[in-house]
């Protein structure tokens, strides 16, 4: 029997679907199946076949308006004028690698590196989230002199052999590395501790005693500080300390998956990790920082830093070019000069107070958890056992595409909505989302 991977497999097309499909839908997905690898996968029973964006809105092919409640890449909306320009006049100049001196690659790194503790002093240049934890794992292992690293039990952290081998999420056809150990995620809804920080942190020991009976260092701690892959925790704020001091005690690096939380999108701060009052020896980050541009960062402390790079040369031929280092600063100044943090932080505790009244209608609604515009609405058969409901939760997915939006499921029981817009999102599209999955809800718990 074939593995099912938790975030590619858990809402994703079928074959045996494909007879319900329209014509020119089911043309496109067995065109698809002919001339892409067996690995790619397809969101809906129905796919959605898109063909324009605008800030938080997609349409299809048929000119259908969709509410895009997903898609974090295009972090500041869908075919910013800002970005297109700035893209567009950097095409027009130059486009080469980071082997010849530029200004643009050096304003956008003091730019960002102003964004972050004094501390992080450094900054270096990919393509992808992937290749940025790729490299942080590396400069973990010089500065510690270990290969031990820990993630948490449902992370995702890229595609590269050593991501792969740290990204639980990928699934159990994805083997993780032997020097990689798991721990389990800090939910405040499940977990019954009287200080979460405490557990956490002593979930992380147990881990790393368990490295040093097996022969294996500890190099770091790899985390999402949002924990979105685990089912979206964000809380509460500060549990992430005494974790990060039980890594530096025992001599590794606390490396901050900025890819997801970061830029802005949790309202409270600009960073993710900043919420938690602690300071990663590694930041990383990924995509939305383009708007979905090829472009990643990895940003670091500079004695954390020179371990690796006093030593090995790194060289990216498409990471840190002028053309997504101008899409980057774009990207920055819209952040900064349409206030978007404080319209993540305003808007998202608007919208998850609208989404718990829900839970006054519905049962099955378990928990509505977020930060800023990062939210996660989880579905249980009953409230007091706390069962996962992930059939639901699919069904649910599907229903809401039925009312023309779009998201998707995360958390290790795939019963966890994860609700993350662009941050283009407005008031406005509150009640296009509530109202859409109020009648979903009501459709599908009828009679229950």
């Amino acid at each position: 029997m074939a593995t099912r991977s938790t975030i590619m497999d858990t809402n994703s097309f079928r074959a045996e679907d494909a007879a319900a499909l329209d014509a020119d839908v089911r043309a496109l997905t067995d065109k698809r199946s002919k001339v892409l690898g067996e690995s790619y996968r397809l969101f809906y029973r129905k796919p959605v076949h898109l063909v324009r964006g605008k800030g938080q809105y997609l349409w299809d092919a048929a000119g259908d308006k969709y509410l895009d409640v997903y898609n974090n890449v295009a972090s500041i909306g869908h075919c910013h004028p800002a970005v297109i320009e700035a893209v567009h006049q950097q095409m027009m100049q130059l486009n080469t690698h980071t082997r010849y001196l530029h200004e643009g690659i050096l304003d956008y790194s003091e730019a960002l590196l102003a964004t972050l503790p004094s501390a992080i002093d450094r900054a270096m240049y990919m393509c992808t989230g992937s290749e940025a934890n790729d490299l942080a794992i590396r400069v973990a292992r010089a500065y510690s002199g270990g290969t031990g690293i820990i993630v948490s039990q449902e992370a995702y952290h890229g595609t590269s052999d050593l991501t792969s081998g740290a990204s639980p999420a990928l699934g159990s056809g994805q083997p993780l590395a032997a020097t990689t150990r798991l721990v389990p995620p800090p939910d405040a809804y499940r977990v019954n501790a009287p200080d979460l920080g405490n557990w956490f942190a002593d979930q992380i020991q147990q881990q790393i005693d368990d490295m040093a009976a097996h022969g294996i260092k500890f190099a770091g701690f790899l985390a999402d500080s949002i924990f979105s892959s685990d089912g979206v925790l964000p809380n509460p704020p500060g549990f992430l300390q005494q974790a990060v001091e039980v890594v530096h005690r025992n001599g590794g690096i606390f490396i901050a998956d900025e890819v997801q939380p970061g830029f802005a999108r949790t309202g409270d701060t600009f960073w993710g990790f900043a919420r938690h009052g602690v300071i990663p020896d590694i930041v990383t980050t990924g995509k939305p920082m383009g708007n979905g541009i090829p472009v990643s960062g990895l940003l670091a402390k500079s004695d954390v830093l020179a371990a690796f790079s006093d030593d090995i040369p790194y060289f990216n031929t498409f990471g840190g070019n002028p053309v997504a280092m101008a899409a980057a600063q774009a990207v920055l100044t819209v952040i900064k000069e349409e206030n978007l943090q404080e319209h993540s932080r305003v808007v998202g505790a608007q919208l998850l107070a609208e989404l718990r009244t829900l839970m006054d209608k519905y049962a099955c609604v378990g928990d509505v958890r977020g930060a800023g515009l990062f939210i996660g609405f989880e579905l249980v058969t009953d409230r007091e056992s706390k069962t996962p409901d992930k059939v639901l939760a699919l069904n649910l997915i599907e229903k809401l595409r039925e009312n023309r939006v779009l998201t998707s499921v995360a958390g290790p029981y795939g019963n966890v909505l994860k609700l993350r817009p662009p941050m283009a999102f407005q008031v406005q599209d509150i009640d296009w989302l509530v109202g859409a999955l109020d009648r979903s809800l009501a459709a599908l718990t009828q009679g229950r």
